[in-house]
C-alpha cells in the first residue's frame, strides 16, 4: 500500500487533507515538523506529502516556502479544505477553569478574536493542533484546552467546549500534494514557479511583464528573503496554465533569460474544495 506524508499527529488537519485526496487506497505517516515530511519523501519512505501552504485568515506557511527550494520536489496536485477550530478540554472541565490554551501558531491566529475576550489565558503555541489535544489526554491537564479538529477530540477522547472559533468562518487552507516525479495535466490547471531577479531597477516589473504580455492570468506572488544574499529575494508565483502550452512556455523561456534564477515547481490540476 502507497503510503502520505503529513505534519502533526492522527487528527490534524493535514491528515484529513490528505485521505480527502488520496482516499482509502493510501496510508497516512505523521511526521512531527514540515521539514521531516520533505525528507520522508526526498528519501523514498513514502510516496507522497501533503502540507498547508496558505491559509486565508492568517496568511502563508512561510516555513514551507522555504523548503519547497529546498528539496527538489514536484508539486502535483491541491486541496482547499475548510478548516473550522473547536475549543477542547478533558470531560468534565468547565472553560472558567482553564488558565492555558494550547494550539498551532496559524490555528491561534486564526482564533485570535475568541482568545481576546479572555485576555488573562496563557496562549501557548505548540507544534501542532491535534498535537495539543494529545498532550492534553496524556498528561491529564484539567486547567488547559486544545484548540483542534473534531476529529482530534474524538480521537483523543475530549469534550468540545466552544465550536467553531476560529475569527472568520470562511476559514480554508491551501494544502499541496508533493511527490518525486512531476505530472502534466490536462485541464483547469496551473502552475508553480520560484524565481529571483537581479537587484536593479525595474526587475520585477520585467519579470511580471512576460506574463501580461501573454495575457497569462497570474493567482498568487509570494517573496521571500534570499538565504546567504541579504536585502534579496526570491519569488514564489502561481499563474494560470501549464508549460505544455506554448504561450506559457515562451513566458517562462522569457523569464530564464532575465532571472538569476528560475525553478518550475510543478504543474497540475486547481484543487476541489471541502467544505
Amino acid at each position: 500500500m502507497k503510503t502520505v506524508a503529513f505534519q502533526g499527529e492522527t487528527g490534524a488537519y493535514s491528515e484529513r487533507a490528505a485521505r480527502e485526496f488520496f482516499g482509502a487506497a493510501w496510508q497516512v505517516m505523521p511526521c512531527r515538523t514540515f521539514r521531516d515530511v520533505f525528507v520522508a519523501l526526498h528519501e523514498g519512505h513514502v510516496q507522497a506529502a501533503v502540507l498547508p501552504i496558505e491559509n486565508s485568515l492568517a496568511g502563508s506557511v512561510h516555513q514551507n516556502y522555504d523548503l519547497l527550494l529546498q528539496y527538489h520536489l514536484h508539486i502535483t496536485g491541491e486541496v482547499i479544505l475548510r478548516i473550522s477550530h473547536h475549543v477542547m478540554v478533558l470531560p468534565g472541565v468547565k472553560w472558567e477553569n482553564v488558565q492555558r490554551v494550547y494550539s498551532h501558531p496559524q490555528a491561534l491566529e486564526q482564533c485570535r478574536e475568541f482568545l481576546e475576550r479572555r485576555p488573562e489565558l496563557e496562549i501557548v503555541p505548540s507544534y501542532d493542533t491535534a498535537g495539543s489535544a494529545k498532550l492534553i489526554a496524556e498528561h491529564g491537564w484539567h486547567d488547559a484546552a486544545a484548540i483542534a479538529s473534531a476529529q482530534a477530540a474524538e480521537h483523543y477522547g475530549l469534550e468540545v467546549l466552544h465550536r467553531s472559533v476560529e475569527s472568520n468562518h470562511k476559514n480554508y487552507t491551501r494544502f499541496l500534494i508533493l511527490k518525486k516525479e512531476a505530472v502534466k495535466p490536462e485541464a483547469h490547471a496551473k502552475t508553480s514557479i520560484v524565481f529571483s531577479t537581479p537587484h536593479t531597477p525595474g526587475a520585477l516589473f520585467k519579470a511580471l511583464a512576460v506574463f501580461a504580455l501573454r495575457d497569462i492570468n497570474l493567482l498568487k506572488i509570494e517573496s521571500r528573503p534570499l538565504h546567504g544574499s541579504p536585502w534579496h529575494y526570491t519569488f514564489y508565483l502561481d499563474f494560470e496554465g501549464t508549460p505544455s502550452q506554448s504561450h506559457c512556455q515562451k513566458a517562462l523561456d522569457h523569464l530564464s533569460e532575465i532571472s538569476d534564477l528560475l525553478r518550475v515547481l510543478g504543474a497540475y490540476e486547481k484543487g476541489k474544495v471541502i467544505e
